[in-house]
């Protein structure tokens, strides 16, 4: 295909394996690497970086149902760290003054009867956790950019882990998993009830992309059997509901989820994002096997960019491009985001293997 397309048209045609004329891209940034990047020559922000790697996608909304919306309270805090017992419930040490994973002191729903007597009824009363008139705005300005809009947020298992953790939840998914339905469930309905809100607003959108992680470096958190039962159905529920309303669905998970491939393609998942190379998620053997079926979007391993080897990040991007393209469904993006070990002059050649390697000719 020789004309240029929008940036809407490139994203569904990707997404349905179609023609199209050149790769699509997006990516993310930690704070601390767009920091390192001005200091290094970038003369913007973050929004600097997507425009200069022509990035096709924005967000409409952001869909995270919580039961104390704006609860916020410090309970301690020294030069580097606070403690703080936010709008989940739980206490959590954070960084002040950079990014990172925080310190899980105590979950507030630590049980079922928690969970029923004071969660759950908070959540199905919290309302929306962003405001509707600027999920409206938002998709206003992607259509007038011709941008792919995507109404974005959390899916069930990430809501269940982030309020419970891991290690209530998967315990509960073997001895209490009617318990761990009722949490997927609710969760569910209430992205959903978020996203239908936005539509009904007067909002347009492209796709449905959630997050949520389901794997770790060395696989599952748990069966695909267990998947297929509990998770599962509510992942189906989401994709069920983009396609019935003319969107796309891409699905968002670190680590190695290569069990539970047959069941996103049996489920209708349009792509996944953003396989995690360093959890063995390799697009060159996946896009064979997967690739007439499943649309990939991102695999550039980081940690090969952080070396600042240009033949080594020239031959990643090169060979994952074109296994990508090889079936027509591939968008650039890192394998999970660009870390500050990455120097500002190492992405500009990021971006110039995009370019030269991501055209249909």
């Amino acid at each position: 295909m020789k004309a240029k397309l929008t940036s809407c048209e490139r994203m569904t045609r990707m997404l349905e394996r179609r023609d199209h004329d050149r790769v699509p891209r997006h990516d993310g940034y930690w704070p601390e690497t767009i920091e390192r990047w001005k200091g290094e020559g970038l003369d913007g922000d973050y929004q600097t970086v997507l425009r200069l790697l022509g990035g096709d996608i924005a967000g409409v909304c952001w869909s995270w149902p919580v039961p104390f919306p704006g609860r916020n309270e410090v309970l301690a805090e020294d030069e580097r760290t606070k403690v703080v017992r936010g709008s989940q419930g739980k206490v959590e040490r954070v960084w002040k003054n950079k990014s990172g994973t925080p310190e899980h002191i105590e979950f507030g729903c630590a049980s079922r009867e928690k969970w029923e007597g004071e969660y759950k009824p908070a959540l199905l009363g919290s309302g929306h956790n962003f405001k509707i008139e600027d999920a409206v705005k938002s998709s206003a300005a992607s259509r007038a950019e011709d941008k792919f809009g995507c109404l974005m947020g959390i899916e069930s298992f990430e809501g269940i882990r982030q309020l419970i953790g891991d290690a209530i939840v998967l315990p509960a998914m073997a001895e209490d998993p009617d318990w761990v339905r009722d949490m997927s469930r609710t969760y569910t309905d209430l992205i959903l009830r978020d996203y239908q809100a936005v539509l009904d607003a007067g909002a347009k959108a492209d796709a449905v992309w959630v997050f949520g992680d389901v794997g770790y470096n060395s696989g599952p958190f748990f069966s695909p059997a267990m998947y297929r039962e509990l998770i599962w159905p509510d992942h189906r529920r989401l994709c069920d509901w983009a396609h019935h309303r003319g969107m796309k669905f891409i699905y968002h998970t670190d680590g190695d989820v290569r069990k539970f491939l047959d069941l996103f393609v049996e489920a209708g998942f349009d792509c996944i994002q953003p396989m995690e190379a360093k959890a063995k998620m390799d697009v060159r053997a996946l896009a064979p096997k997967y690739g007439r079926c499943l649309s990939f979007f991102g695999n550039i391993d980081m940690t090969v960019a952080i070396t600042g080897d240009r033949e080594r990040i020239e031959h990643e991007i090169k060979t994952k491009l074109a296994a990508g393209m090889a079936n027509k469904g591939y968008a650039y993006h890192s394998d999970h985001s660009v870390p500050p070990q990455v120097s500002w002059g190492t992405y500009r050649f990021i971006l110039d293997c995009v370019n030269r390697f991501g055209r249909y000719e």
